[in-house]
């Protein structure tokens, strides 16, 4: 039921012990656990006369709305204050209890209340920044440590699962009388929830000695701008501070790895590097040479700290579909998706304190494109990373499973930037998110589906398909269908400037663009709908596929991953989909027209959001 306090102004002693018996009765006769923490304060403040002769005020926005519910009845309480007397300011108390409730009153006012906090605007629009939110994430970033430590004080007291763990070496035994262990951090960049630094401290633990943690940072990658490297630069200063509070050498090493990280094992007398996984053609070539560089003697070790179930675990072969590795999946989901322990303070320090970093003096020193500028809506860090897993889980989660389709709504998660980053862990996001089940089982099983299955299989397919970002890459259907077709006639064609700045004669494409041009961040559901229109307004599936991955990875914070691959291979290849009815350019690939999105959502309403606005 709702209950709505409003300014309560000077009452009498009259007035207290009237309060203060219906209120009592109700705390009596209701589960004490429901019941709201401020109602009791209120109560106890009270009954002991803290408010006497001053003004009570309850916010109303931190009691919007609070459920009374008990075996033997409902309540509904509403307290209405009155001035009758500008003088006196007297007021009068309604208490009203019922045992039934107008359910039919009840419906519409949750129907329209979900209305208004469904109508959202883009992160951008609100101009509401993280750090500026209503909502008090101590708890839950309290409660979040509380579970780590409720597992165990260290690692070196859990039984880590082995089958997280490859060695990519040919030697597997650390030597004796080493003096390190390094994690190379690379994929997954925070401390916490991290499997990869877990079990490199477990290891350093063992052998007693002390911890580094190495980034080696390249001056330019694929088509990473100045946006990308700004918000993975700012969480990794966050990883720097987290490290120094836990004793743990940070160093941020410039340069490629196969030519910084070896020298660096051999002047700290390093005796067993630890990485993490990425399935990507880059990273895993950097993973082979740094094996071939590093001494022989020295075993180096790969953990999936990224995926639930490790990609290797996950299935052994590339899988056709969703519907091939689901079960695959959840049926070795309880041996993975565990509690995490915390990395603790390290015992043992190295001889000489790393080096000072000077983040502003590296960050000028980069060679990208300086032209596409970081966004305001996104807080890097793993800090920033759990506030908005919280947002979510109190704020969108329950409109996830309707409305995340639905542009102009306020649904999705917008966890990827820091998913992407790894600052913030996909099995943390699970297991916050599975709390709500009873409350939101829909929105839970939905976002289980993509964070999990959808994501678990972009990694498959990059793993085990070395051509994932190209033609070759596609399903036989798909390729012969496509080449039968490459030669039909365009009604348009543009250019990848045009493209680029959102010039075509599509307003949803024009505002899409906009949208991720600015913002850094495209809605799920027009990814699909601006890549299957590259398809139709250039002049093969290659180009088509080259352009729509390029402005992914310029433009968007979570680019160069395996979800966008695969999100462009699903569009214009047909990867993990079917054939469809044949038509003109598209052959048997599914296709998305303006029609049918205007069906799905308000085209027009969100084209609005973005009219006027210049890239």
């Amino acid at each position: 039921m709702l209950c709505e306090f409003i300014t309560c102004y000077k009452y009498t002693g009259l007035l207290y012990r009237f309060m203060l018996r219906n209120i009592g009765r109700l705390l009596d006769h209701t589960h004490s656990s429901l019941i709201c923490t401020t109602l009791k304060q209120t109560y106890f403040a009270l009954k002991t006369r803290q408010l006497s002769l001053t003004a009570l005020e309850l916010s109303s926005k931190n009691l919007r709305s609070v459920l009374f519910n008990s075996q033997l009845f409902y309540s509904e309480i509403y307290l209405e204050f009155a001035h009758h007397n500008a003088s006196v300011r007297q007021l009068q108390v309604r208490f009203s209890t019922s045992i039934t409730k107008n359910r039919m009153a009840e419906k519409k006012e949750l129907s329209a209340k979900r209305k208004m906090d469904t109508e959202g605007t883009p992160p951008t629009e609100k101009k509401q920044k993280l750090e500026t939110s209503d909502i008090k994430s101590d708890d839950f970033i309290d409660k979040i440590s509380a579970n780590r430590s409720n597992v165990c004080k260290s690692i070196s007291e859990f039984k880590f699962n082995k089958k997280r763990v490859r060695v990519l070496s040919k030697v597997k035994d650390f030597p004796e009388d080493s003096q390190g262990v390094v994690y190379w951090m690379s994929r997954d960049q925070r401390v916490q929830d991290n499997w990869a630094f877990l079990y490199a401290q477990k290891l350093a633990l063992k052998m007693e000695v002390p911890l580094h943690v190495c980034f080696c940072l390249v001056p330019k990658f694929l088509e990473a701008t100045i946006r990308h490297y700004h918000f993975m630069m700012e969480g990794l200063k966050e990883v720097e501070q987290d490290c120094n509070k836990l004793e743990i050498s940070f160093h941020l090493l410039i340069g490629y790895a196969k030519d910084v990280l070896p020298q660096f094992v051999t002047d700290q007398d390093i005796g067993g590097v630890v990485t993490d996984f990425s399935p990507l053609r880059t990273p895993m070539q950097w993973d082979d040479d740094v094996t071939k560089a590093i001494p022989k003697n020295i075993p180096i070790c790969q953990v999936d700290a990224h995926n639930i179930v490790p990609c290797w675990e996950a299935s052994p072969k590339l899988e056709y579909g969703a519907r091939t590795i689901r079960n695959k999946i959840h049926n070795q989901l309880s041996g993975y998706l565990t509690e995490f322990p915390p990395v603790c303070v390290h015992p043992y320090t190295p001889k000489q304190k790393p080096q000072v970093i000077d983040w502003t003096k590296i960050e000028a020193s980069l060679t990208v494109d300086r032209t596409v500028g970081p966004v305001d809506w996104a807080t890097p860090g793993s800090l920033a990373g759990l506030r908005m897993l919280e947002s979510f889980c109190k704020e969108r989660l329950k409109y996830f499973s309707k409305d995340r389709n639905n542009p102009n709504k306020t649904a999705l998660s917008n966890l990827s930037p820091w998913i992407h980053f790894g600052q913030i862990s996909v099995q943390r996001c699970i297991l916050t998110v599975k709390q709500y089940r009873s409350k939101y089982k829909e929105g839970v099983e939905a976002y289980i589906e993509e964070a999990i299955i959808r994501r678990e299989l972009a990694d498959n397919f990059c793993f085990y398909n070395k051509n994932y970002d190209s033609i070759e890459g596609a399903y036989d259907w798909a390729k012969t269908s496509l080449k039968l077709h490459e030669k039909d006639k365009r009604k348009y064609l543009y250019t990848r400037e045009q493209l680029e700045k959102g010039q075509t004669h599509d307003d949803l494409w024009n505002a899409a663009q906009i949208q991720m041009a600015i913002e850094g961040k495209m809605h799920g559901f027009l990814r699909m709908y601006r890549a299957k229109k590259i398809l139709e307004w250039t002049g093969s599936p290659t180009e088509a596929l080259e352009t729509a991955i390029y402005l992914n990875d310029r433009f968007n914070l979570d680019g160069r991953d395996p979800n966008g691959y695969v999100g462009c291979m699903w569009s214009i290849c047909g990867i993990h989909d079917q054939g469809w009815k044949e038509r003109e350019i598209f052959g048997k690939i599914r296709y998305m027209n303006y029609e049918g999105c205007k069906r799905k959502f308000d085209v027009a309403g969100f084209v609005r959001k973005y009219r006027g606005k210049k890239l």
